[in-house]
């Protein structure tokens, strides 16, 4: 490119309608000349060729993506990453904001997922490594999405809940259960406390445990403990499937008395979310399988916030995600933007329920709470529960006392001395 050419990809901020635009904030490697890799990566992510041979135009001004700010944060000795085939030349670690117009793509998921982290965006030349750290959307471009129906506080108008986190439950063994003994499991865990028994993002429908059979049993069970504790009762089932099959298994598990539906967002896609989204009766809840691939190393591939952001917009009442602690591997900061995606003003798009799970318990509440900051979130146990050694309605029982003790101000040490299921965790 000559320097007339990269200059058409460079813009000040206040020379754009930023409403005709998404801003994206990227991490980026660049080799050689750092104005000609940004350049390059604009005019890979939009109109790569910008104008035909012979004719006077230029689709830049329009369709070009476009350098709003951009800053060179250090001299690099090699690429963070080996990409054996990168060219040569000095290597400079980038933070890059870009405006790209959605008249590009419209409001279509996949289609902006293709211009914003697709070919043009991960081949460019000279920019080997990139990280897409945030996408922000102007409030405009929300307005075309209905996002989450639901959302926080129908979740709460369902269950009844306020003032409270919500409290999940993941029935274990997650794998080989017979649905009756999987439907007794999880009515002992709705007696003890429960708000949500749920089934493993990795339990759907298979010939063992049929979405049929399962929900059938789990509708009748949860209308039980409905009626044994006076308390309201969700189901949540999974109907992770083939894209067509999305809607039946929806309306099967939803007639057989599943009042929340589970749903691996990343590998139906997020299109099929927000079909599922514009079809259901029941909350949409999502969770994180395929998520990590893109998202784990530090200096490539798409930062979880954005995906959060993403399936927020898509329809998703509820947010599963990487939570606290050494088990899930994720920075607390990174926890914490995640919860704060599903929270903050986005728009008309209503307010998710942040869910940040991994390994959790009675003995894991108070620090979830802390670091959340605020009852604004769906606590979700596994063994915390079914593993309790007095069985799941103690394991139930013991996270209700944790949440006593804690809006009581007492030590939990000192509140369990009372209460034997919270004392067996301790002693767990």
């Amino acid at each position: 490119m000559n320097a007339e050419d990269i200059k058409g990809f460079f813009a000040e901020r206040g020379q754009l309608d930023m409403a005709d635009y998404l801003e994206l904030e990227y991490y980026l490697e660049c080799v050689g000349d750092i104005e000609v890799a940004l350049a390059h990566f604009c005019s890979e992510q939009s109109t790569a060729q910008w104008s035909r041979i012979g004719i006077d135009e230029d689709f830049r001004s329009l369709y070009g993506a476009k350098v709003i700010e951009w800053e060179v944060l250090e001299e690099l000795p090699r690429l963070s990453y080996p990409v054996e085939q990168a060219m040569q030349g000095k290597i400079h670690a980038c933070k890059v904001r870009i405006a790209h117009p959605h008249r590009n793509f419209g409001t279509k998921l996949p289609n902006l997922l293709t211009a914003v982290c697709g070919e043009g965006t991960f081949f460019t030349p000279g920019v080997p490594l990139v990280k897409l750290l945030d996408i922000i959307f102007p409030d405009n471009y929300l307005a075309a999405f209905d996002g989450p129906r639901f959302g926080i506080d129908g979740i709460r108008e369902q269950l009844d809940v306020y003032n409270r986190p919500i409290f999940f439950g993941v029935v274990k063994p997650n794998i080989g259960l017979e649905p009756s003994h999987f439907a007794e499991i999880a009515y002992e865990s709705w007696l003890g406390g429960l708000d949500i028994a749920k089934d493993d993002e990795m339990l759907a429908d298979v010939e063992w445990s049929t979405m049929a059979e399962r929900s059938g049993l789990l509708g009748k069970a949860r209308l039980k403990a409905e009626e044994t504790t006076g308390e309201r009762k969700g189901y949540l089932a999974n109907i992770t499937d083939e894209v067509d099959r999305l809607r039946e298994q929806h309306d099967l598990a939803v007639s057989n008395g599943a009042n929340a539906l589970l749903v691996n967002a990343m590998p139906v896609g997020l299109s099929a979310v927000r079909m599922l989204a514009r079809h259901t009766k029941v909350p949409l809840i999502g969770h994180f399988p395929f998520i990590a691939p893109f998202s784990r190393l530090e200096k490539f591939g798409i930062h979880t916030r954005v995906i959060t952001k993403l399936q927020r917009l898509a329809g998703l009442d509820a947010i599963i995600m990487p939570g606290f602690g050494n088990r899930m591997m994720t920075e607390e900061d990174e926890v914490r933007q995640n919860v704060n995606e599903c929270l903050c003003d986005m728009g008309n798009i209503k307010r998710a329920l942040p869910v940040p799970g991994g390994s959790d318990s009675a003995l894991t509440l108070e620090s979830v709470y802390r670091k959340v900051g605020g009852v604004d979130f769906g606590f979700v146990p596994g063994r915390g529960i079914f593993g309790h050694p007095m069985g799941p309605r103690a394991g139930a029982m013991s996270i209700r006392q944790a949440w006593e003790a804690i809006e009581r101000d007492i030590p939990l040490e000192a509140y369990a001395e009372k209460h034997p299921e919270l004392q067996a965790m301790l002693e767990k």
